[in-house]
């Protein structure tokens, strides 16, 4: 086959969304299902320079970290796409991060099984890259009772942000805890009540990056981020209630 073929071909491939037949690396049954449905069927590749790490087992089901970067495909991001397939509420979060921000989340999240996590990278020249890992999992962790609920005065605490900053070269490192109970509305008599919204703004009220939080999030949700230089810059927050909570970091 000559190289100009070949060329061809791959450029086809990619426009297409699919890498000749090329099969999901984690073997899903959920994957055509979530690529339809989140990734409105649109093109993609499976990427390795998207890195999803997550701990090989989940010890507490209602709280598995998460670490997703996708800093090795530069300023091409426009957004990143989260999600557990065999979640019963599959979706994590949608990340845009600002020229600012780079493409990296931590957070912790529930799941129900042993499941891939996904992250879907849309990039400018509106192709998904995607990368994922298997994490296994004893179960349970979407539909156990709240631990956070069972704490005598936590409504006094809700929306506490609890955070700190760490210098990494010319980036900052950004940690945040916020408390609230993340209800999934998958408890009985216990409806859905989680942080929905979130910003990274600089105390003008520029917004650095946005992220939008679903139900598969863990209770007091934990978050890092990475932001460029060390000036003094804030989190907003809000719930599907209509709370709003703000926290300098």
């Amino acid at each position: 086959m000559s190289m100009r073929v070949l060329l061809l071909l791959l450029t086809f491939a990619q426009a297409g969304g699919l890498l000749a037949g090329e099969p999901d690396p984690l073997q899903s049954v959920m994957w055509e299902h979530h690529h339809r449905n989140l990734l409105n069927g649109e093109p993609y590749v499976f990427d390795e320079r998207v890195q999803v790490q997550v701990p090989p087992f989940a010890e507490d089901a209602r709280q598995v970290p998460v670490h997703i970067d996708a800093r090795a495909l530069g300023d091409q991001v426009v957004r990143i796409e989260a999600w557990a397939d065999l979640n019963p509420i599959p979706r994590i979060f949608t990340f845009t991060p600002g020229e600012r921000v780079e493409s990296l989340v931590a957070i912790r999240i529930r799941v129900e099984q042993a499941t891939p996590i996904r992250a879907a990278v849309l990039t400018r020249d509106g192709v998904w890259h995607v990368g994922g890992a298997k994490v296994d999992a004893a179960g349970g962790g979407c539909t156990a009772p709240s631990v956070v609920r069972a704490q005598p005065g936590w409504e006094d605490r809700l929306g506490q942000v609890h955070g700190a900053r760490f210098a990494r070269g010319e980036f900052s490192r950004l940690r945040m805890q916020v408390s609230h109970p993340m209800d999934n509305g998958l408890v009985g008599g216990i409806p859905e009540f989680f942080v929905n919204q979130a910003e990274l703004r600089t105390v003008d009220g520029e917004v650095l990056a946005t992220l939008e939080l679903f139900p598969a999030v863990g209770e007091n949700p934990s978050l890092s981020l990475e932001v460029e230089g060390q000036e003094e810059t804030r989190l907003w927050l809000r719930d599907n209630n209509g709370n709003e909570f703000e926290a300098a970091l």
